[in-house]
């Protein structure tokens, strides 16, 4: 582990404009804490960007519901996560405002599904070509700041085995590289690419699994999407599921490691689920993550999922005062506060 650490340490000291001095050096002639920067993939150089999807189903507007998730954790967030879908243009305009926010700048991590009615081969042989480059255009008229942005998150709920689905796990990974090298092509290169996997035992065992992967060349993050479920206890638990059922496996956070060593991780959607038999649980969960996040050096962002009716339950933070006062606390740790947002 800490081989793989070192590795990832070196990726963002390479990026960064500062050369950092020697431990005898910083010992006798540094008095304060070194400068925190973020490089130009977005990676910030101490601790983890804190982010949130915030108050997601309620029909809020975005900046509606991230002013009002902001003051219901009594914190701001270095990252807002939204959703498009199709043909959408983004980033709308108050995703714009938020980014560039004079009092609180705030990074973009952008989740689009290029099409619901396409399949993912379609996609790569060029049927939604059109649509792309209207994006890129708007992308280079709108926006020139860097922001994240993942395509059809959480691919493995949607492969189809069939060989002429269109939808296996490889056609994923063609779809992904042509909209990331058309975008390209077109002159978006503000986008920090992220490939977002659902984090769940049971599809990292199918046989297509590595096939869903991109390549290293149009990926920048590695992204996991986990939920604490009845399975889960804590935060170790959650970036590491593992299953009886798969002995094999042992843990997302530690195939990452292996596997993309690298890359930093982002959790790009996290959240826990209410527990009727047991009310304190998310304030115990809560204090888990502050407890337990810097075991994991390569995790550089955690974006938690704020909703009251999330698909499996409610996984709003202040559902309790307890929990309500154990994550603000976990919002307003110096971990996440270490790194200043890029200004516009």
């Amino acid at each position: 582990m800490l081989a793989l650490t070192a590795v990832l340490t070196a990726c963002s000291e390479a990026e960064s404009t500062d050369a950092r001095q020697s431990a005898a050096e910083s010992v006798k002639e540094i008095t304060g804490p070194p400068a925190c920067t973020a490089t130009a993939r977005l990676i910030p150089s101490c601790g983890a960007w804190w982010g949130i999807a915030p108050e997601v189903f309620t029909g809020a507007p975005v900046d509606q519901a991230l002013h009002g998730a902001e003051a219901r954790m009594d914190a701001t967030a270095d990252v807002v996560h939204v959703y498009h879908r199709g043909s959408e243009l983004f980033p709308t305009k108050a995703e714009i405002r938020l980014a560039r926010d004079p009092a609180r700048p705030r990074l973009l991590m952008i989740n689009w599904k290029p099409s619901l009615d396409h399949t993912w081969a379609e996609i790569a042989d060029g049927a939604l070509d059109d649509r792309i480059e209207r994006l890129a255009r708007h992308v280079r008229r709108t926006f020139p700041e860097r922001f994240f942005l993942t395509l059809h998150h959480e691919p493995e709920n949607d492969v189809d085995t069939a060989s002429d689905s269109g939808m296996r796990a490889g056609d994923y990974a063609a779809m992904f590289r042509h909209v990331v090298l058309t975008l390209r092509a077109e002159g978006v290169r503000n986008a920090v690419m992220v490939m977002t996997y659902m984090g769940a035992p049971n599809w990292a065992a199918e046989p297509w699994f590595e096939d869903l992967y991109p390549g290293d060349d149009v990926v920048d993050w590695v992204a996991m999407d986990p939920y604490a479920d009845d399975r889960v206890q804590d935060f170790d638990g959650l970036v590491n599921k593992t299953r009886k059922e798969y002995p094999g496996w042992t843990g997302f956070y530690r195939w990452m490691q292996a596997r993309f060593p690298g890359k930093p991780v982002m959790v790009a959607e996290w959240g826990v689920f209410e527990r009727p038999s047991d009310r304190a649980f998310k304030r115990a969960f809560f204090e888990s993550v502050r407890a337990q996040i810097k075991r994991y050096p390569q995790i550089k962002a955690l974006i938690y999922f704020d909703s009251p009716q999330a698909p499996r339950g409610d996984t709003s933070f202040d559902s309790d005062s307890a929990a309500d006062r154990a994550f603000n606390a976990l919002a307003r740790d110096p971990y996440f506060r270490s790194t200043p947002v890029p200004r516009p």
